[in-house]
């Protein structure tokens, strides 16, 4: 028996992008549904009370704000009406160097259709970045960074909570102007809210250099001069590599040889920099999270999703091609169906939100101190 745990960070990122790839390779509106019922299944199954639960409804808003833009572009500017006009708007005429650009005309439901399918896509790509912001601490993620991406990944940090801080910073004071019977609107204010806020961002800001310089930031072993060159050339190929086997393997009408070739030669250059790169740091870990079955069936179950949409996608791309100038009904072909159902395995094989605090364990009958003595002994 292992004390309960939250799972690595980075299965989660693992797994939703595997999913994330396996939706950016099909138009299949139903297939493109199970996705993002799959990632709303594991997320309201494994998501703890943490101020970073609550990004998944926000992507799931993001996306129908981009699926309903899309839709109203294709009304708009859409050019390519099928045979089925629902309604007409007015046209408006373009100069003579606009003479690709439409404005108004008939609005067919197959166009409609098609921007359906083209926003659904992306909509479903956005909840799967969302399902694992949802899930997987930044702070535990930045821990279980490379040493050589340390430094850098705090400074993503910090930079990515100002803004919530600034705006816990303008609600603090604006509730202190309030309890004190002054004006919390207009020009005066704004004024008398800005000054304290900003005087509080430079006192955190002192705070923060402070406990970054204790704890080490910054310092760094001695190392020669050609192994920082390799260090500079071997990173910098490597995500050359990696961003370009990115874009091939998401985007379906690149070059077969863009995908996935270049995705691994970059991420072995990668890995090297990193490697050498962490020579130069002086860092140490306290208590790293473990990389055990859980996070390898996690990590494993978004990897095959995208596997298969992936060989799917380059054997037969008919079959996650979505209805194209038609009105019939979407078939679901059943193997990457099966391949995204799979993704819902960390619902069931990864901790529960309830285990890691002990409430669990205590509704069973087994009382806190009994669990943790049970625990430690192990552990011992």
């Amino acid at each position: 028996m292992r004390l309960p745990r939250a799972l690595h960070p980075g299965a989660w990122w693992l797994w939703a992008l595997g999913l994330a790839t396996a939706a950016s390779r099909t138009t299949q509106v139903l297939l493109l549904l199970l996705v993002i019922a799959v990632t709303a299944y594991v997320v309201a199954a494994r998501r703890t009370d943490a101020p970073w639960a609550g990004t998944y409804r926000a992507a799931l808003v993001v996306g129908a704000m981009f699926l309903l833009v899309r839709m109203a572009f294709e009304i708009v500017f859409g050019a390519d009406a099928g045979p089925t006009v629902l309604f007409r708007l007015p046209q408006v005429p373009m100069p003579g160097w606009m003479a690709g650009v439409g404005v108004g005309g008939p609005v067919s439901a197959e166009g409609l259709l098609a921007a359906l399918q083209d926003g659904l896509r992306v909509a479903a790509v956005i909840a799967c970045i969302g399902a694992a912001s949802s899930l997987a601490s930044p702070s535990r993620l930045l821990a279980s960074l490379p040493t050589a991406l340390y430094e850098v990944g705090l400074t993503v940090v910090v930079a990515l909570s100002l803004a919530p801080q600034a705006v816990a910073d303008v609600r603090r004071v604006r509730a202190a102007r309030r309890l004190r019977g002054r004006p919390t609107r207009g020009m005066a204010a704004v004024r008398s809210t800005g000054l304290p806020v900003l005087e509080d961002a430079l006192e955190r800001s002192v705070q923060l250099a402070a406990s970054m310089d204790a704890r080490g930031y910054g310092r760094r072993a001695d190392v020669s001069p050609s192994v920082r060159r390799t260090t500079a050339a071997c990173t910098l190929a490597g995500l050359v590599g990696v961003t370009a086997g990115t874009y091939g393997l998401l985007d379906a009408g690149s070059p077969s040889w863009l995908g996935l070739p270049i995705l691994l030669g970059g991420v072995l250059l990668a890995v090297a920099g990193l490697v050498l790169g962490g020579r130069r740091r002086v860092r140490s870990r306290y208590r790293p999270d473990p990389w055990r079955v859980p996070e390898w069936l996690t990590a494993g179950s978004g990897a095959v999703a995208a596997g298969v949409l992936v060989a799917v996608s380059t054997l037969d791309p008919a079959a996650l091609q979505g209805a194209a100038g038609t009105l019939t009904w979407p078939g679901l072909p059943v193997l990457p169906a099966l391949a995204v159902l799979l993704g819902l395995l960390p619902a069931w094989v990864t901790p529960h939100p309830t285990d890691v605090s002990g409430v669990r364990q205590r509704g069973l009958g087994e009382t806190p101190d009994s669990a943790l003595r049970a625990g430690a002994g192990v552990r011992a």
